[in-house]
């Protein structure tokens, strides 16, 4: 039996990682709004900063599961730069109560996150 032994190059991997968010983010874009969702939930999965504002014009979506998608995303992120687009969503009362959730618990997440530093 032969075992495949495989060296990952940690700048290899950085790069794939790279073009992975900038495709995510131009997937945030996408006409459809199921890959438009999956990308915003990717992009906070992989938690990369370069993702956060693009996610916050996300939150502006037609589509209420990309915004709930974004405002998920940016709660994984923790970015403070997020902390006033969530807010908006919370207080002025994004038409989908799941919407508002999202931002309410991502807002939550984003404040606990910055007084753990």
């Amino acid at each position: 039996m032969k075992i495949a032994v495989f060296e990952v190059k940690p700048a290899e991997a950085l790069e794939k990682i790279e073009a992975k968010v900038e495709r995510l983010i131009q997937d945030l874009k996408h006409e459809s709004s199921g890959v438009r969702s999956g990308a915003a939930r990717a992009l906070g999965k992989i938690g990369d900063a370069r993702a956060v504002e693009p996610l916050i014009q996300a939150l502006k979506d037609e589509d209420s599961g990309v915004r709930w998608g974004a405002a998920m995303a940016l709660g994984d992120i923790g970015d403070a730069r997020a902390m006033e687009p969530l807010l908006k969503a919370f207080l002025d009362k994004d038409e989908d109560g799941s919407v508002r959730a999202a931002a309410g618990v991502s807002l939550k997440r984003i404040k606990e996150k910055g007084s753990k530093k």
